[in-house]
Protein backbone atom coordinates (compact mmCIF):
# COMPACT_ATOMS: atom_id res chain seq x y z
CA UNK A 1 0.00 0.00 0.00
CA UNK A 2 1.62 3.28 -0.82
CA UNK A 3 2.37 5.66 1.73
CA UNK A 4 1.83 9.00 -0.80
CA UNK A 5 -1.23 10.03 -2.87
CA UNK A 6 -0.78 12.30 -6.05
CA UNK A 7 -3.52 13.94 -7.28
CA UNK A 8 -3.19 15.40 -11.07
CA UNK A 9 -4.46 19.06 -11.25
CA UNK A 10 -5.84 20.79 -14.32
CA UNK A 11 -2.31 22.64 -14.85
CA UNK A 12 -0.52 19.52 -16.46
CA UNK A 13 2.26 19.03 -14.50
CA UNK A 14 1.55 20.47 -11.12
CA UNK A 15 0.57 17.68 -8.39
CA UNK A 16 -0.91 17.68 -5.49
CA UNK A 17 1.08 15.32 -2.97
CA UNK A 18 -0.62 14.08 0.16
CA UNK A 19 2.08 11.61 2.23
CA UNK A 20 -0.25 9.00 4.50
CA UNK A 21 0.45 10.42 8.15
CA UNK A 22 0.40 8.43 11.14
CA UNK A 23 -0.76 9.53 14.44
CA UNK A 24 -1.87 8.51 17.86
CA UNK A 25 -2.62 10.64 20.99
CA UNK A 26 1.05 12.27 20.85
CA UNK A 27 0.73 13.92 17.27
CA UNK A 28 1.70 12.24 13.95
CA UNK A 29 4.79 10.85 12.07
CA UNK A 30 4.82 11.04 8.28
CA UNK A 31 7.21 10.10 5.73
CA UNK A 32 7.42 13.60 4.04
CA UNK A 33 9.76 12.93 1.49
CA UNK A 34 10.05 9.04 -0.20
CA UNK A 35 12.06 9.00 -3.63
CA UNK A 36 10.90 5.02 -3.96
CA UNK A 37 7.13 6.53 -3.04
CA UNK A 38 7.53 9.03 -5.54
CA UNK A 39 9.01 6.88 -8.43
CA UNK A 40 6.50 4.33 -8.20
CA UNK A 41 3.99 7.55 -8.67
CA UNK A 42 5.80 8.06 -12.16
CA UNK A 43 7.76 10.80 -10.55
CA UNK A 44 11.27 11.05 -10.83
CA UNK A 45 12.79 14.31 -9.89
CA UNK A 46 17.03 14.81 -8.37
CA UNK A 47 16.74 17.51 -5.59
CA UNK A 48 19.66 19.52 -4.94
CA UNK A 49 19.08 21.82 -2.77
CA UNK A 50 16.30 22.54 0.22
CA UNK A 51 14.91 25.38 1.05
CA UNK A 52 13.12 27.11 3.77
CA UNK A 53 11.33 30.90 4.24
CA UNK A 54 10.12 32.10 7.41
CA UNK A 55 6.82 35.30 6.81
CA UNK A 56 6.10 36.49 10.40
CA UNK A 57 2.98 38.41 9.10
CA UNK A 58 -0.60 37.01 6.66
CA UNK A 59 -0.96 38.85 4.10
CA UNK A 60 2.34 38.39 2.79
CA UNK A 61 2.79 37.70 -0.92
CA UNK A 62 6.05 36.09 -2.11
CA UNK A 63 6.64 35.99 -5.74
CA UNK A 64 5.49 35.25 -8.84
CA UNK A 65 9.49 33.81 -8.93
CA UNK A 66 10.78 31.83 -11.42
CA UNK A 67 14.70 30.76 -13.06
CA UNK A 68 14.72 30.70 -16.78
CA UNK A 69 16.21 27.49 -18.56
CA UNK A 70 18.71 26.46 -18.47
CA UNK A 71 18.53 26.56 -14.36
CA UNK A 72 14.60 26.45 -14.17
CA UNK A 73 13.50 24.69 -11.48
CA UNK A 74 11.01 22.01 -9.82
CA UNK A 75 9.83 22.76 -6.80
CA UNK A 76 8.71 20.32 -4.06
CA UNK A 77 6.50 22.71 -1.48
CA UNK A 78 4.90 22.44 1.50
CA UNK A 79 3.74 24.90 4.82
CA UNK A 80 5.78 23.69 8.07
CA UNK A 81 3.79 25.83 10.38
CA UNK A 82 0.75 28.16 9.30
CA UNK A 83 -1.37 27.80 6.13
CA UNK A 84 -0.95 29.88 2.78
CA UNK A 85 -2.27 30.00 -0.27
CA UNK A 86 0.40 28.83 -3.10
CA UNK A 87 -0.22 30.24 -6.54
CA UNK A 88 1.47 28.47 -10.03
CA UNK A 89 1.24 29.92 -13.40
CA UNK A 90 1.60 28.14 -16.43
CA UNK A 91 3.88 30.40 -18.51
CA UNK A 92 4.95 27.75 -21.07
CA UNK A 93 4.56 29.26 -24.64
CA UNK A 94 2.05 26.45 -26.68
CA UNK A 95 0.35 25.48 -23.95
CA UNK A 96 -2.93 25.42 -23.73
CA UNK A 97 -3.12 26.71 -19.92
CA UNK A 98 -0.33 29.27 -20.73
CA UNK A 99 -1.20 32.79 -18.05
CA UNK A 100 -3.48 30.36 -16.40
CA UNK A 101 -3.29 30.13 -12.76
CA UNK A 102 -3.89 27.48 -10.44
CA UNK A 103 -4.25 27.99 -6.30
CA UNK A 104 -3.49 25.73 -3.82
CA UNK A 105 -4.17 25.97 0.31
CA UNK A 106 -1.15 24.08 1.39
CA UNK A 107 -0.99 24.02 5.37
CA UNK A 108 0.67 22.63 8.35
CA UNK A 109 -2.55 20.93 9.24
CA UNK A 110 -3.50 19.38 5.37
CA UNK A 111 0.30 18.33 5.01
CA UNK A 112 0.00 19.05 1.47
CA UNK A 113 2.82 19.19 -0.63
CA UNK A 114 2.65 20.66 -4.36
CA UNK A 115 4.81 19.54 -7.19
CA UNK A 116 5.32 22.58 -8.93
CA UNK A 117 7.22 21.54 -13.04
CA UNK A 118 9.70 23.86 -14.79
CA UNK A 119 7.82 25.95 -16.23
CA UNK A 120 5.72 27.91 -13.91
CA UNK A 121 6.12 31.17 -12.19
CA UNK A 122 5.14 30.43 -8.31
CA UNK A 123 4.33 32.58 -5.29
CA UNK A 124 2.25 32.22 -2.44
CA UNK A 125 0.03 34.44 0.25
CA UNK A 126 0.46 33.86 3.80
CA UNK A 127 -2.98 33.19 5.62
CA UNK A 128 -1.66 33.11 9.03
CA UNK A 129 1.23 34.42 10.77
CA UNK A 130 4.74 32.70 11.41
CA UNK A 131 4.40 30.66 8.29
CA UNK A 132 7.40 27.91 7.62
CA UNK A 133 7.77 27.32 4.04
CA UNK A 134 9.67 23.94 2.87
CA UNK A 135 10.73 23.12 -0.60
CA UNK A 136 12.94 20.91 -2.60
CA UNK A 137 14.42 21.85 -5.86
CA UNK A 138 16.41 19.86 -8.78
CA UNK A 139 18.69 23.02 -9.50
CA UNK A 140 20.53 25.41 -7.49
CA UNK A 141 19.65 29.10 -7.02
CA UNK A 142 21.21 31.01 -10.16
CA UNK A 143 20.90 34.50 -9.47
CA UNK A 144 21.42 35.41 -12.95
CA UNK A 145 18.82 33.30 -14.13
CA UNK A 146 16.42 34.72 -11.57
CA UNK A 147 12.82 36.35 -13.34
CA UNK A 148 9.26 36.78 -11.93
CA UNK A 149 5.81 38.46 -12.79
CA UNK A 150 4.15 40.98 -11.14
CA UNK A 151 1.93 39.34 -8.13
CA UNK A 152 -1.16 41.64 -9.56
CA UNK A 153 -0.96 41.03 -13.54
CA UNK A 154 -4.96 41.80 -14.24
CA UNK A 155 -4.07 39.58 -16.88
CA UNK A 156 -3.30 37.06 -14.88
CA UNK A 157 -6.48 38.09 -13.28
CA UNK A 158 -5.06 35.85 -9.26
CA UNK A 159 -7.59 35.86 -6.49
CA UNK A 160 -5.28 36.70 -4.33
CA UNK A 161 -7.30 36.95 -0.32
CA UNK A 162 -5.56 39.85 -0.23
CA UNK A 163 -5.39 43.43 -1.96
CA UNK A 164 -2.67 45.27 -0.53
CA UNK A 165 -0.23 42.38 0.27
CA UNK A 166 3.43 43.18 2.38
CA UNK A 167 5.43 42.76 -0.65
CA UNK A 168 9.30 43.24 -0.81
CA UNK A 169 11.06 45.74 -3.05
CA UNK A 170 12.17 43.06 -5.32
CA UNK A 171 8.78 41.79 -5.96
CA UNK A 172 7.18 44.98 -6.48
CA UNK A 173 9.13 45.55 -9.55
CA UNK A 174 8.38 42.36 -11.46
CA UNK A 175 7.10 43.05 -15.15
CA UNK A 176 3.79 42.12 -16.40
CA UNK A 177 3.56 38.22 -17.71
CA UNK A 178 3.38 40.01 -21.47
CA UNK A 179 6.62 42.05 -20.48
CA UNK A 180 8.29 39.26 -18.46
CA UNK A 181 11.15 37.16 -20.24
CA UNK A 182 10.51 33.77 -20.49
CA UNK A 183 12.40 30.88 -22.26
CA UNK A 184 9.66 28.02 -21.78
CA UNK A 185 7.92 25.34 -24.59
CA UNK A 186 5.14 23.09 -24.10
CA UNK A 187 6.59 20.07 -24.59
CA UNK A 188 10.16 21.14 -24.00
CA UNK A 189 10.07 20.78 -20.25
CA UNK A 190 7.93 17.65 -19.46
Amino acid sequence: MSKVKVTETFLKGVKIIEPKAFGDNRGFFMESYNETELAEQGIHIEFVQDNQSLSSEPGIVRGLHYQLNPKSQTKLLRALTGAILDVVVDIRKGSPTFGKWGGFILSEYNRRQLLIPKGFAHGFCTLTPNVNVFYKVDEYYAPEQDRGIMWNDPDIGIDWPVSDPILSEKDKRHPLLKDAEINFEMGAED
